[in-house]
């Protein structure tokens, strides 16, 4: 019986992937703050793992490699099989060498393709011996992400700017806008992509989509899915949408301030969580582009048409009388829309368009069959060419619409009247990078009012099939004038509507003046104010009326994010011409006040007490309070780590919504 060959081939005794917080690898990615057990990389740069062999390597004679596997049926055809070799005689997509050996031990670089998958990788490492390939057990902590990497030129989602990388990438606290063109408003939000769990639940939003693992290196297709994604409508995605003003079976969209426990709770019901409106979804979409590594942002448009039929047209119905037809009226101007955009090259589209790009989760009007908005380019809706895909016909719209008041005729005709061109799309924000402050990007969507450069783009949107409104109906001269308003939920206030006659005759007006309470969307809720003076003033001459408003008149009717918006509109007697006005009011909502007491240092307890006056003549029922509290460190020059504190408080119940306060903590170590 000959004896068994001595054992002399290589064996592997153990890997390093090299995969704590404070390693090169998960420093050189901008990985660090991931909290996970797990190597995390950015794709198109080196990152480098240890390989403890059972004697020294030999290269002449030895061979291995190390393979990275995704998904259930690995290919290497489709790049769901990469083998890397060490040597540069032999090389894959993926590129292979070694850095270091000592002892028994290989430090290996390997260099993701800059267009490889992102996700989870499962990673072998394999020896070729006498008797075939000996490999590595499946080992969960060897398994490791890929990202995208928008530090790298080659990547689809490179972003030359460390500025905005830092704040698009790498932020987590954020601040959305809401409110009204003239009273904007704040909302913190914690976007929270480094949060445990927080990447397996991004991707198991791409799982649950059914989307192929080979399409997943492609940042335009993955926004695509995820702009789907993230509504529940046609797919059980991430979030119910909910205007009603109706919360019973679930969370109301305005207590929310962050998103990792939608996200978590997704992830892990896997049903969808109750509820959102814009800004909640842009939130979370914003977390799921920041998480995976795509520059995000969300930006807020000040009066956002929502037009249904998607020309360029704002329809507002009245009878031949001048009062508002609200039951044939069907398009609606939001007094704000939140949605995201993102930071990619368009290789599908000519040069030029790539750069931001619109997307949109918020379930407004379908595209292809399903939910979902984007990414269309921002360059491309800035210049009218809104023939590229993905809907750049529709944010088009939302950003330039006419507002057209038409005149229902006794047969059913109608005759547009007057045609405000400049109301919608008034003004686009969002936050400064690396600042507090906001951000006025107005600019980048549009060309000045009234510009020759913006006719020119109107032309070149009606050239891909945009519908205007051609007609100038003549210009009334009468104005007619409402007052901007300061006023806090409950208060009583006078509402001044001026009238102003421009030409040398007397002018009479029969008057509608409305006033209704309406959701953030422009959906009027109910009608609390309903007057019809008629108006005489003399030549080149003012008249003024006063409406005095009772708080009990809207208060009983009040919505969430509550709104007053009053419409103008009449007939002038002596020439049959049309005067509108419209108006909207944000009740202001009072303030939390936060007190934190203690010490501030690291380890010691500290209070923090929420103070809040019911300014209100009845009881509220129901009030939850939420606290949280984000931590932000900075390091100063020359001194050990200081970490700041932000705590935010929100209180909630049905006859109030969205009362927050926050406070600022600076924790000494």
């Amino acid at each position: 019986q000959s004896e068994l060959p001595s054992k002399k081939y290589l064996d592997i005794s153990e890997v390093d992937m090299m995969k704590r917080p404070d390693e090169s690898n998960k420093i050189a990615h901008h990985t660090a703050l991931y909290h996970s057990d797990y190597l995390i990389v950015r794709r198109g740069q080196e990152f480098q793992v240890k390989i403890t062999f059972s004697r020294p390597y030999k290269p002449a004679e030895d061979k291995f490699a190390l393979e990275f596997v995704i998904g259930s049926s690995p290919q290497f055809s489709k790049g769901t099989y990469v083998p890397v070799f060490p040597t540069k005689q032999r090389q894959t997509t993926w590129e292979g060498r070694i850095t270091n050996t000592s002892d028994n031990v290989v430090t290996m670089a390997i260099t993701p393709a800059a267009n490889c998958i992102v996700g989870k990788y499962q990673m072998y490492v394999a020896v070729v011996t006498p008797y075939g390939i000996r490999r590595t057990r499946k080992e969960s902590t060897r398994d490791m992400y890929i990202l995208f990497n928008p530090w790298v030129a080659e990547d689809a989602v490179f972003l030359d700017d460390e500025t905005e990388r830092q704040e698009c990438v790498m932020t987590e606290m954020g601040i959305i806008y809401h409110g009204s063109y003239d009273d904007i408003a704040e909302r913190d939000w914690n976007y929270g992509q480094f949060n445990y769990g927080i990447l397996d639940s991004c991707l198991y939003i791409m799982d649950r989509a059914e989307m192929p693992i080979t399409n997943r290196g492609d940042p335009i297709k993955i926004v695509r899915v995820a702009s789907a994604m993230l509504n529940s409508r046609d797919d059980e995605g991430v979030l119910v949408g909910n205007w009603s003003g109706d919360y019973t079976y679930g969370v109301a969209p305005t207590s929310w301030t962050g998103s990792t426990d939608i996200l978590l709770t997704y992830n892990s019901s896997k049903m969808p969580v109750c509820y959102a409106q814009c800004w909640v979804y842009a939130a979370v979409f914003n977390t799921f582009l920041r998480c995976l590594g795509i520059p995000s942002r969300v930006v807020t448009n000040y009066y956002s048409a929502h037009d249904n039929d998607g020309n360029l047209k704002t329809d507002i119905i009245m009878d031949e009388n001048g009062k508002i037809d609200r039951n044939r009226t069907r398009d609606s101007i939001w007094n704000y829309h939140c949605w995201n955009e993102c930071y990619m090259s368009r290789p599908d589209l000519p040069p030029g368009f790539g750069g931001w790009q619109v997307v949109d989760a918020t379930p407004q009007e379908t595209s292809d069959g399903m939910y979902r908005c984007g990414p269309a380019s921002v360059q491309a809706i800035k210049h009218g060419q809104i023939c590229f895909p993905f809907d750049a016909a529709f944010v088009f719209a939302e950003i330039n619409s006419d507002v057209v008041f038409h005149s229902r005729r006794k047969d059913g005709t109608l005759e547009p009247v007057r045609v405000n061109r400049t109301h919608v799309g008034r003004l686009v924000l969002t936050k400064s990078p690396g600042d507090v402050t906001r951000r006025d990007i107005t600019d980048q969507y549009k060309f000045a009012e009234g510009s020759t450069e913006e006719r020119t783009v109107l032309e070149k949107a009606e050239e891909y099939g945009c519908k205007r409104e051609k007609s100038s109906p003549p210009a009334a001269d009468v104005d007619v004038v409402l007052p901007n308003l300061e006023i806090s939920v409950g208060d009583n206030f006078e509402l001044n509507v001026e009238f102003e006659n421009k030409s040398d005759e007397r002018r009479t007006v029969d008057a509608y003046i409305s006033g209704s309470v309406v959701y953030y969307t422009g959906v009027a809720s109910t009608e609390f104010l309903f007057l019809t003076p008629r108006v005489v003033i003399e030549p080149k001459m003012s008249e003024s009326g006063v409406a005095i408003v009772e708080s009990k008149k809207y208060m009983k009717r009040l919505v969430e994010q509550a709104n007053l918006h009053f419409i103008v509109t009449g007939k002038i007697r002596e020439t049959g011409l049309i005067i509108t006005a419209m108006k909207v009011v944000t009740l202001r909502n009072p303030k939390l006040i936060i007190e934190v007491s203690g010490r501030g240092k690291v380890s010691e307890e500290m209070i923090a007490t929420v103070e809040f006056t019911n300014p209100f003549s009845f009881n509220l029922e129901n009030v939850y309070i939420l606290i949280m509290n984000n931590c932000l460190y900075k390091i100063f020059p020359h001194k050990t780590k200081n970490w700041f504190h932000r705590v935010i408080a929100t209180l909630d119940c049905p006859a109030l919504r969205q009362v927050q306060g926050q406070a600022s903590v600076t924790i000494n170590p």
